[in-house]
């Protein structure tokens, strides 16, 4: 989550605008920041994430990026 956070906002919008790049780098961000906080509603959004739903969840980071310049329930 540090590492995506670092990027600027054009990087951010690339990662998350490439269907399979987005995928990964959801998968990545996703369940390293669970595995470093924890919660619930992380492990909830980290399974939602790795199944194949993960693309619309990254297609809806990156309108969040977009407006608010944070991943959505991050």
């Amino acid at each position: 989550m540090t590492w995506f956070n670092k990027q600027s906002r054009i990087v951010q919008i690339l990662l998350l605008l490439i269907p399979g790049v987005n995928w990964i780098t959801e998968l990545v961000v996703r369940w390293s920041t669970y595995l470093k906080k924890g919660g619930l509603i992380r492990l909830v959004v980290c399974i939602l994430v790795t199944i194949p739903s993960g693309v619309i969840i990254g297609w809806l980071d990156l309108v969040w990026v977009l407006l608010f310049k944070h991943l959505f329930l991050q």
